[in-house]
């Protein structure tokens, strides 16, 4: 008997290392249409630990196993929140969640106040000071662009990094990078071998990704105009509390294009919870390559923040840029190519004792050319955007680029 209580003594440091996280599979959709939903935030009640659904509404959330008596709360604007211990979900396969819409909420509320659209996004932007950390913090990250060139998807890059700022104070340069980045790991980088890669910048994209934080570099108008662009929406909700809705539609001056953007603001904060963006281009000419010249179309974004410690933090960034190529003659279309880029923030870190040093920043040129060896234990328990059925089948495109070479053999 002594010795069977050793041995059990000599085991469990054993069993309880090898579960170090707890994994949850789950899909969401709409409680009424059984639509599913995506983009919606998965996370731990008080934590910064999360993870958010895919296009398909499925999520895997890794837990940190010291969690395991925690609720889970699922987040989405528009809906009212789920929440539920951790350890209802433990040992089961995949669970689906439905989320029931918070209109029914929202139709006992009879707006009284005369806000216009353009007051509530200027006082949203007057008050980042106050809702954005003001002190320093990490994130880690999940990285991924894809890459297109005639409608074909010929590359895929899908990292771990961690993201470095001392606060979200104005810089003087908005378009110089505050943050500070590392690559952890790299999970897939699958075609950049391909000769179509220099039709596309070859600087750092992730970097290039994170200076598309409008909120945190404050790249806005400040003119009347464009205040005055805004329309009020219909109020929602989010994570309990009423949120505005503001529409705005601007011309660029200069010929810059038409550009589109919807804010979704805290009622009682004024804290943004999410931004929507669209801007497309004026024939704005980038770069010629041989015979052929580039020009910008359109770019579309969203930007999603999550609440953590009184301070709102980046949770999610998206970003789709399209470019076409002409014949620099004739002005004839060759064909078009689109970037798609994802950052989940999906662990926040706040007054962190580490740094990441100037011998650890990720180099300024292309993430595809700092490759790593593949680390599986590493991304068995890290959270990604899960794959969905689509993105298997670009894994499948890719290893079979012998008809995009052929398309596009003279160029």
């Amino acid at each position: 008997m002594r010795i069977a209580v050793i041995a059990i003594f000599l085991i469990f440091p054993f069993l309880v290392n090898a579960q170090k996280t707890i994994t949850i599979s789950g899909k969401l959709v709409d409680k009424e249409s059984g639509e599913p939903i995506m983009f919606a935030s998965i996370g731990i009640d008080g934590k910064s630990v999360g993870t958010v659904s895919n296009s398909v509404g499925e999520f895997d959330f890794h837990i940190p196993y010291i969690y395991k008596d925690y609720k889970m709360v699922i987040r989405m604007l528009g809906y009212q929140n789920i929440e539920a211990p951790i350890s209802n979900y433990t040992n089961r396969d995949t669970v689906t969640f439905r989320m029931s819409k918070a209109s029914k909420v929202l139709d006992e509320v009879v707006i009284i106040d005369s806000l216009k659209g353009g007051d509530i996004v200027s006082a949203a932007l007057s008050k980042i000071d106050q809702n954005f950390p003001n002190e320093p913090f990490l994130m880690d990250g999940f990285y991924r662009d894809l890459k297109k060139v005639g409608g074909k998807y010929f590359s895929l890059l899908e990292a771990a990094v961690k993201i470095y700022d001392e606060d979200y104070a104005e810089p003087k340069n908005k378009n110089r990078l505050r943050e500070r980045v590392a690559l952890m790991e790299v999970r897939k980088s699958l075609g950049y071998s391909n000769k179509f890669t220099r039709y596309f910048e070859k600087y750092n994209l992730l970097e290039d990704l994170l200076l598309h934080n409008n909120v945190r570099y404050r790249q806005f108008p400040k003119e009347e105009i464009f205040f005055d662009s805004f329309q009020r929406g219909k109020t929602t909700y989010y994570n309990g509390q009423k949120v505005y809705v503001a529409l705005g539609r601007f011309l660029v001056p200069n010929n810059g294009g038409t550009m589109r953007i919807k804010f979704y603001v805290d009622v009682g904060t004024y804290a943004i919870v999410r931004m929507e963006y669209e801007r497309t281009f004026n024939n704005e000419t980038l770069r010629r390559k041989g015979d052929l010249i580039s020009k910008y179309i359109s770019d579309t974004k969203t930007l999603d923040f999550k609440e953590y410690e009184g301070k709102m933090y980046l949770n999610l960034i998206t970003l789709k840029s399209k470019i076409n190529w002409y014949n620099q003659k004739t002005n004839e279309l060759k064909f078009e190519t689109e970037l798609q880029q994802e950052l989940l923030i999906n662990n926040i870190t706040t007054n962190p004792d580490e740094r990441i040093a100037s011998t650890q920043k990720m180099r300024r040129y292309g993430l595809q050319y700092q490759d790593e060896k593949y680390n599986k234990d590493f991304w068995e328990n890290y959270n990604v955007i899960k794959d969905t059925p689509l993105d298997q089948e670009i894994v499948a495109d890719l290893e079979e680029l012998g008809t995009l070479e052929e398309q596009f053999e003279n160029y």
